[in-house]
């Protein structure tokens, strides 16, 4: 019985490695792989080995047979993607035509042990600690301005995707290595400078990420009761910089801006049913909030049709599966039925959902809870005087006492850091940072915020590399380098 990838995949590629006849696609050197919202099991050539399911840092893989309730689809949604794509005539397996990307990490055996610093316990700060620890003799000290490891895996993931949060077991087992240090509540850039960092270390790597939301630009986003997908994901995960009561959840009807996976995560836990939560990492706060809450519809609005929205079919598709909220589509464009009547990918994952013309004016009718997908309504302004008081969004006012803007990252200045403000990065070649040898970044801060947690894997070894080349030509000299601990300490 062959194997599917299902909903929780994390595209970082390990399974493509370790699989023997090379059925999993797309391969990071094909073309569709930095888009791809999952990879893909070839049920025609996979051998039923397991070795993929072993190797899956999200416990993403599972035999066909054992697919039950939502996750079911799986085994004909990685069918579909093999439908129209040629496989070669083989007499026997299919063995790899594509191996791992490979890196050189020969440093000369005279030269002393690197010391490398790694400012940021994220997926793109602990997948270049992985590449240094695992392919050299370097030492490594991580550096966190939390008190808590982690970064986007733990202050990101929504609490009620458990397989997705798995990934971090796996980054936690370097915290312990003998040639790991783990300095945490150490803010670089204020209780130790960049200068600092490079002189008692060989390079400094900066997996900082992109912090702060995009802005919608329209009139009435400063009200109270407007805020961003970025503080209400930080609130229900318990980041020490969002405030326990920063989610007002006293309307009855909740408008999120965007429809991107972030959106959904947002619409899911705010309809979420407070007993399921309770066994999740939910924040105790967001949990106690969550059950007094009066929140009995989510409305996602979108620029765009069904076709071209930003969330994943995946995600979708585990929407549509809830037993205990209603999913709705806006029916007031006909050009939104038409799109689902006739599309496939995310526009057909909606052909079964209900679709109705909504009066914005009135509140929430009805029992049960449900989130309404209303596309083709680009926002216009939020209304209100002292607060928020509705959405205009393509030409109706939808009444609302909560906007939230999900309309993603962006990546904010790092002190001693050049910084471009049009994409939010570090300007950096290949990972160097532009102007300051042995200085390098990785993940978002790198290279915009785009990409999943698993995108970071080929990213951050393209940045070890960078460093890597740089100490065999000689452009970054190694020396014996004093370190600071008693520094950190006394600060």
């Amino acid at each position: 019985m062959a194997f599917a990838i299902t909903q929780a995949c994390c595209n970082d590629a390990t399974c493509v490695s370790v699989c023997p006849v090379n059925c999993i696609h797309p391969t990071p050197d094909e073309p569709d792989f930095a888009t791809a919202e999952m990879l893909y099991v070839d049920p025609a050539t996979c051998i039923d080995c397991g070795a993929c399911s072993d190797a899956c840092p999200v416990d993403a893989i599972h035999p066909i047979d054992e697919l039950t309730g939502a996750l079911a689809a799986y085994a004909d949604i990685n069918a579909a993607y093999y439908a129209d794509r040629a496989r070669p005539v083989v007499d026997g397996p299919n063995f790899h035509a594509w191996s791992q990307p490979t890196f050189a990490h020969d440093i000369p055996s005279d030269m002393p042990a690197l010391d490398v610093a790694v400012v940021g316990t994220g997926p793109a700060g602990m997948y270049a600690v992985q590449d240094l620890v695992l392919h050299t003799s370097a030492s490594v000290t991580l550096f966190d301005r939390h008190p808590v490891p982690g970064g986007l895996v733990r202050f990101g993931v929504a609490p009620d995707h458990p397989s997705t949060k798995m990934i971090g077991e796996t980054f936690a087992r370097f915290h312990d290595h003998p040639r790991v240090r783990l300095r945490l509540g150490v803010e670089v850039g204020e209780d130790v400078s960049l200068d600092e960092l490079r002189s008692r270390h060989d390079a400094v790597i900066y997996a900082v990420g992109a912090a702060s939301a995009r802005r919608l630009g329209i009139p009435g986003e400063d009200l109270p009761g407007s805020t961003t997908a970025t503080t209400v994901v930080g609130w229900y995960n318990g980041h020490p910089d969002v405030p326990a009561d920063v989610v007002d959840l006293s309307a009855e009807r909740v408008v999120i801006v965007g429809t991107g996976n972030v959106a959904l995560d947002v619409a899911r836990i705010l309809t979420a049913d407070p007993a399921e939560l309770a066994g999740t990492s939910i924040a105790p706060h967001a949990l106690a909030r969550l059950r007094s809450s009066k929140v009995r519809e989510v409305v996602l609005v979108a620029r765009r049709g069904p076709a071209t929205a930003a969330y994943t079919a995946p995600e979708l598709l585990a929407l549509t599966a809830r037993p205990d909220v209603d999913l709705v589509v806006d029916d007031h464009d006909p050009q939104v039925g038409q799109a689902i009547d006739e599309g496939t990918g995310k526009a057909g994952v909606l052909r079964g959902v209900t679709r109705e013309a909504v009066d914005w004016s009135v509140p929430p009718r009805g029992d049960r809870k449900r989130i309404v997908l209303s596309f083709h309504r680009p926002p216009e302004a939020i209304t209100g005087e002292t607060g928020v008081r509705g959405l205009l969004a393509g030409g109706v006012e939808i009444a609302t006492g909560q906007v939230i803007s999900a309309i993603g990252y962006k990546g904010t200045p790092v002190a001693e850091l050049p910084f471009d403000d049009l994409t939010g990065t570090v300007p950096n070649t290949a990972g160097r940072v532009e102007g300051l040898p042995g200085v390098y970044v990785v993940g978002w801060i790198k290279r915009g915020p785009s990409g999943g947690i698993g995108a970071n894997r080929t990213c951050a070894q393209e940045t070890v590399a960078s460093l890597l080349s740089d100490v065999t030509s000689g452009a970054l000299p190694v020396r014996a380098r004093r370190r600071f601990a008693s520094v950190l300490r006394r600060r």
